[in-house]
């Protein structure tokens, strides 16, 4: 199917259009992508659009797609995210068969290919210091100024980047730069540095090498090596394109990729600068890289996000070249929608107030059956015990109630999810004023339906669980990390919009199912949202629940 095909039910993809063209003129013969994260952190939602993109198109185009490596700064990065990264990607359900690739296989090439470099008078080896290269580069509106190392002769160059390879310098006294215009309206062509000196370990090639190629220089060519057809980045790189173009024209590589920028995901009520995220984890404000709270795909599966959710909402805030803000809201409904489908149901009561049915026996305990999903029989049920003691939520009674409050009061009656119709007949409150009991009858003839014994109709409907076996828990209620849609605008330090209530944890009663749950299974706690079991912190006998998400949008409700 090509692009045009799919325009019609699918969000916009330019990229598609450019690669159905690509394909119709003979340009390429077949479709080869990459995912080329640098492994000095963990992936966020921001890089799961990549991810979709790039092995979406090889999917949809029936070509393949890389995972590689751009590990060339092997001060900034671990085997940890190495690790974490893989994980991430076949989480979200992408397979990049044999073709995993690291940067650094390509090493000893890269060397030969700044060696020619040098040999064909374009690259030099600079003395200055960092801050005087900086200084010499210029700014925006002023050119820059050729350093006194610039007309080095090749014999020099070849000697001195031999011994920075050997290990003969020490950090930061030498480093290798492209001899290209000074003077470029483009800084990223003002002698850009190739080559540094790093005496440090890298996490795939160990201790053989003393210097390390820079991003620029290594990113392009190793696309080319790999026969890359489209290079797919985000928008800050296209100030880079002229520079990628250059080593490509200037290098005897084996294959001619092109690149293409598209507009990153900003999202809001968040952060996503990998700096920030490290600030968070470091100052202790979230409990680790995979805290719920955080952006990161490995918080987001924790809490409970499914893979199939993320794919959606990438699939549906589409591919365009303009940045824009997307509403995390619309990643939330992206989960609701899919859980509503497949999560099986349960009560569990949050905030609990136990209610004493008086009419009904102390010994006595009725099996109720119960759907696993409303809509789907397919599904199967599963048995609730009902019995004298039960547990019922905070939030369901007042003991005077307002206009409009349909659940349970004083003298009032409700309807029990699947069970019977109670009344309150009294409250025992402590001397602050909160209700610690609450007694009751039940209508024994009004199991079936919401009618009392004498036909009066009950409007409200509250869920339950039994005393005698209902299983306590934690309850962590996660919501959004910062409370307003920007956090990171600028002008006041981010971390002054924390949402205090990110995070609150309760103890919560779980109906008896709940015991054997185990974490990859979701549920939908009937009216309090989507939970699932910790997968880190919950342990047989002291269960911890995440709230994925809630039923509806609480924030815009409440705007």
């Amino acid at each position: 199917m090509t692009s045009n095909e799919q325009s019609s039910t699918t969000p916009n993809n330019f990229l598609k259009t450019i690669i159905d063209e690509d394909l119709k003129s003979g340009k390429h013969s077949s479709v080869v992508t990459r995912f080329p994260p640098e492994p000095n952190g963990y992936l966020h939602i921001g890089h799961a659009k990549s991810i979709c993109i790039n092995f979406g198109l090889a999917r949809d185009f029936g070509g393949r797609c890389h995972l590689r490596f751009d590990d060339t700064n092997p001060a900034k990065e671990e085997q940890e995210y190495i690790d974490s990264i893989k994980d991430s990607v076949r989480w979200l359900g992408f397979d990049w068969g044999e073709h995993l690739h690291y940067a650094s296989d390509n090493f000893e090439q890269l060397f030969q290919w700044a060696i020619f470099l040098i040999h064909k008078g374009k690259a030099y080896v600079e003395d200055l210091n960092v801050e005087q290269i900086r200084a010499y580069r210029g700014t925006l509106t002023e050119p820059g100024t050729e350093s006194p190392f610039r007309s080095r002769s090749i014999e020099e160059n070849l000697d001195l980047f031999n011994r920075m390879r050997s290990g003969e310098f020490p950090d930061g006294t030498r480093v290798l730069r492209a001899k290209i215009d000074m003077a470029s309206p483009n800084i990223s062509l003002r002698d850009p540095v190739l080559y540094r000196i790093l005496h440090t370990p890298h996490p795939h090639v160990g201790d053989a090498w003393k210097i390390y190629p820079m991003y620029d220089f290594a990113h392009g060519q190793t696309d080319a090596i790999e026969g890359i057809t489209h290079s797919i980045c985000t928008l800050e790189f296209e100030s880079h394109k002229p520079l990628y173009e250059w080593f490509l024209d200037n290098l005897p590589v084996p294959a001619r990729p092109r690149q293409y920028e598209f507009a990153r995901l900003n999202l809001t009520y968040t952060v996503m600068s990998k700096r920030k995220l490290q600030e968070l984890v470091q100052l202790g404000i979230v409990s680790g890289w995979d805290d719920p709270r955080l952006p990161t795909l490995v918080g987001i599966k924790r809490r409970g996000y499914t893979p199939g959710a993320v794919r959606n909402f990438c699939e549906q805030i589409g591919v365009g070249r303009s940045d824009s803000w997307i509403d995390v809201s619309l990643l939330e409904e992206c989960v609701r929608a899919e859980l509503n489908e497949s999560a099986p149901r349960a009560m569990a009561v949050l905030r609990p107030v136990k209610f004493i049915i008086d009419n009904y026996p102390v010994d006595q305990a009725e099996e109720l059956h119960a759907p696993n999903h409303p809509q789907k029989p397919e599904m199967g049920g599963r048995i609730i015990q009902f019995t004298r003691e039960i547990w019922i939520d905070a939030d369901d009674f007042m003991e005077v109630p307002s206009k409009g409050f349909y659940r349970l009061s004083v003298g009032g009656e409700v309807k029990l999810r699947f069970g019977y119709i109670i009344k309150c007949t009294g409250v025992i409150m402590n001397e602050q004023g909160a209700v610690m009991e609450l007694h009751g009858e039940y209508d024994p003839a009004s199991r079936e339906g919401i009618h009392t014994a004498d036909g009066r109709k009950v409007k409200g409907v509250i869920h339950w669980v039994s005393a005698h076996n209902a299983v306590t828990a934690e309850v962590r209620l996660f919501d959004r990390l910062f409370n307003v849609p920007n956090p990171d605008k600028g002008g006041i330090d981010y971390k002054e919009y924390l949402n205090p209530l990110s995070v609150v944890s309760i103890p919560a009663q779980l109906e008896a199912s709940l015991a054997s749950s185990d974490s990859e299974t979701r549920y939908q706690f009937e009216r309090m949202g989507y939970f699932r079991q910790d997968p880190k912190d919950s342990l047989p006998g002291k269960l911890v629940f995440n709230r994925i998400v809630t039923l509806r949008d609480v924030w815009s409700t409440n705007k």
